[in-house]
């Protein structure tokens, strides 16, 4: 896009018509963590979702592995993060990880979430979700979003992948997050704050 647009208003016609969004720097409000920026909102279904946080996440308490931000209707308490409301979750990588291993740090943690009977009936939304994920390196940013009545859209830097149908499973995959036992407790209570 660089060597297109010069500064022209041609280009910024051009920006304009193509549906590209930006902000202009006088106006943009974000939040860095890790050298990681995220905007001060997103939308969601049409609608504007600001930012409630984001925070970095330390595997094994020493590995930076991942900046996560969360967005969230205002209003939303942290109680019902989980309900049937629009939400985004952001994860930019910090280390590469192959597509087929992001199952393998999620099913533990949604077992310890759910019980025998509800991951029975999410089984086979769960391999559809894994099976969509592709290789990660340092820069790339998946994102969860989750729109009531759509679906829960995984998408890697901007390009949507695989919808997943149903409130159930929002709740339950947005849970290995921000559920009674998520991944990491202070990953979970950094991207509360706020609201």
């Amino acid at each position: 896009m660089r060597s297109v647009c010069k500064g022209s208003m041609l280009c910024l016609v051009f920006l304009l018509n193509s549906g590209i969004s930006f902000s202009l720097p006088e106006t943009a409000q974000a939040l860095t963590v890790e050298n990681v920026t995220f905007a001060d909102s997103t939308t969601i279904g049409g609608k504007a979702v600001p930012l409630r946080n984001a925070a970095l996440l330390r595997y094994l308490k020493v590995i930076k592995a991942y900046v996560a931000a969360l967005y969230l209707p205002e209003g939303v308490r942290a109680e019902d993060v989980l309900s049937d409301v629009p939400k985004r979750l952001e994860i930019s990588y910090l280390v590469s990880i192959k597509g087929p291993d992001f199952h393998k740090g999620a099913a533990p943690v949604m077992e310890r979430n759910q019980s025998p009977a509800e991951l029975s009936r999410l089984k086979g939304r769960i391999d559809r979700i894994n099976a969509a994920y592709k290789d990660v390196t340092p820069g790339d940013r998946y994102s969860l979003t989750y729109l009531p009545g759509r679906g829960t859209e995984l998408a890697l830097n901007g390009t949507p992948l695989i919808v997943i149908e149903g409130a159930d499973f929002a709740s339950a995959y947005f849970g290995i997050w921000l559920g009674r036992k998520p991944i990491d407790d202070r990953l979970k209570r950094d991207l509360l704050k706020g609201g």
